[in-house]
Parts: structure tokens; C-alpha cells; sequence
């Protein structure tokens, strides 16, 4: 499965989401690393199987080994950082929560040594914390990446295939859903 399929499988009222896709893909603004690690590490927080494949078919050939492992292990340890400080952002409001002031005591190794540059890595994690919904994690991220000499321009664009590759997995299991029910319907 390519990109181009995936496209094929959008339907009409999706159209944006086809455009989106195709001009994300090659914009410039990110490396070609930078882009195709977003675009791998969003799909896997998107957590729909054919949306995976396709992106991972048509990206993965522009990465490293070590920049496709270090892609796959922002989504996995966004997927657990995301959860937990998600948590501990919404309980800094209540009274009484200490939440923030305890260690996480949860190992996040890959982030001191993720297998490729540093500020690739902190843009794939921010990407997936969009995806997630971590407002402390995208603070962080965003702030590291800015360290890093990252322009907003360039955080966004990484937002914008997280954005998109969400929105794509969405419609594609909706689809799916819709399709079963009409065939049970049938039945």
C-alpha cells in the first residue's frame, strides 16, 4: 500500500484531507527526516492498521534504520508519557494534588539516547503528543524544539501532518465501521 492508495481510499467529503496529504508529503520547511518521521511516528499514535501501512510503505524508504526505530519509539513513548503527564497536568488544579512534584518513576531512556539527532526526536514526540492530546508534553516539546532553533513554521508543519494523518486514520476506520454496518444492515 502507497500514499496514493491511501488517497484512492478517502472518500469525497474527505477531499480536503487527500490535498492535505499530498502537499504535507513534500513541503519543504523539514528535512526529508524530519517529514518522514513525523508522518511515521503520527500514524502509529493514529493507531489505524492500513493508514499505518501506507504511511509506513511510502516513508519508511527515506529513513535510516536507526531514524525509523527512533520514529516508532517517539510513538511508543509518547503513547506512555502522554497518559501519565496528561494525568498529572489535570491534577496541578486540584487541591492537595502533589502529582507534579513526584517522580514519575517510569523509564524514558530513549529520550536521553534516541538513536538520531535530538531535535528530530523532540519533533516526533511533540507531533504524537498532539495526536494524544498532552498539553504539558507539547509544551515541552515546543519549547525544546525552539532551543533547538526550530521556527513556529516548522512546528507547525509537524502539527499539521500530525493533524492530518489523525484525521485520515479517523475517516478511514469511520469508513469501515459505516461499511460493516450497512453489510450487517443487508444481512
Amino acid at each position: 500500500m502507497s500514499l496514493d492508495s491511501l488517497k484512492t481510499r478517502l472518500p469525497e467529503y474527505a477531499r480536503d484531507l487527500k490535498l492535505n496529504l499530498g502537499s504535507l508529503a513534500t513541503e519543504p520547511g523539514l528535512t526529508e527526516q524530519q517529514r518522514a518521521g513525523t508522518f511515521i511516528a503520527t500514524a502509529l499514535a493514529a493507531r489505524e492498521a492500513s493508514v499505518i501501512q501506507a504511511i509506513v510503505a511510502e516513508f519508511a524508504p527515506k529513513l535510516s534504520p536507526e531514524a525509523l526505530e527512533a520514529a516508532k519509539a517517539a510513538a511508543a513513548i509518547m503513547g506512555m508519557n502522554n497518559i501519565y503527564y496528561r494525568f498529572v497536568h489535570m491534577m496541578a488544579h486540584e487541591p492537595g494534588a502533589n502529582y507534579k512534584s513526584m517522580p514519575a518513576k517510569l523509564r524514558m531512556n530513549v529520550i536521553g539516547k534516541p538513536g538520531v539527532d535530538k531535535a528530530d526526536f523532540e519533533l516526533w514526540s511533540l507531533a504524537v503528543s498532539a495526536v494524544n492530546g498532552c498539553g504539558m508534553c507539547v509544551e515541552s516539546h515546543e519549547a525544546q524544539l525552539r532551543k533547538h532553533g526550530f521556527s513556529e513554521e516548522q512546528v507547525q508543519q509537524a502539527v499539521r501532518i500530525a493533524a492530518v494523518v489523525h484525521a485520515v486514520a479517523a475517516v478511514i476506520d469511520g469508513e469501515k465501521a459505516l461499511s460493516s454496518d450497512l453489510a450487517a444492515a443487508a444481512e
